[in-house]
């Protein structure tokens, strides 16, 4: 006799220590002149963004909230962490995050790799995100990978 059902897969998680070195693999993967699938940031701009979002997540930096998210944020993070789906392309980004200038890939990608890792220390139980609003540490792990992993898709990798 088979089973019914499978058990559900969880959501993955930035907190998961096989997540993180999956995700530091596709990072380190990513170069200067990597091409990009869409959108209009070069990998420079896109490590620097991530390394903003994660230094905000982290809570060494903050974001003034935007009257949008107010509006419509809780009900878009839902909808983002529903399922295991990437996040759609061309999302909107927050004024503060959009990056416009150029800088050293390889130091920035080194200053997110060690910035990334300490997701295995992580210790804030809930955190406000610029759009979103309060997020759990749960919401926190899955959304960090989704994002994380959105724009690594973004340069194919």
């Amino acid at each position: 006799m088979e089973p019914l059902t499978d058990s559900p897969q969880r959501m993955k998680t930035i907190f998961d220590a096989t997540t993180r070195r999956e995700i530091r693999t596709r990072i380190e993967q990513l170069q200067p002149d990597s091409p990009r699938l869409w959108g209009k940031m070069d990998p420079y701009q896109m490590v620097r963004h991530c390394y903003l979002s994660d230094e905000m997540t982290h809570g060494l930096k903050s974001y003034k909230r935007l009257f949008i998210g107010r509006l419509f944020g809780p009900m878009t993070l839902k909808q983002i962490l529903k399922n295991e789906d990437p996040i759609k392309k061309n999302q909107p980004t927050h004024p503060d995050m959009k990056i416009t200038h150029q800088g050293d890939f390889h130091a920035e990608r080194e200053k997110w790799i060690l910035l990334m890792e300490r997701y295995a220390y992580f210790d804030l139980l809930e955190s406000t995100h610029p759009f979103f609003g309060k997020m759990t540490q749960e919401q926190v792990g899955q959304y960090v990978y989704k994002h994380t992993d959105h724009h690594l898709r973004q340069f194919g990798k």
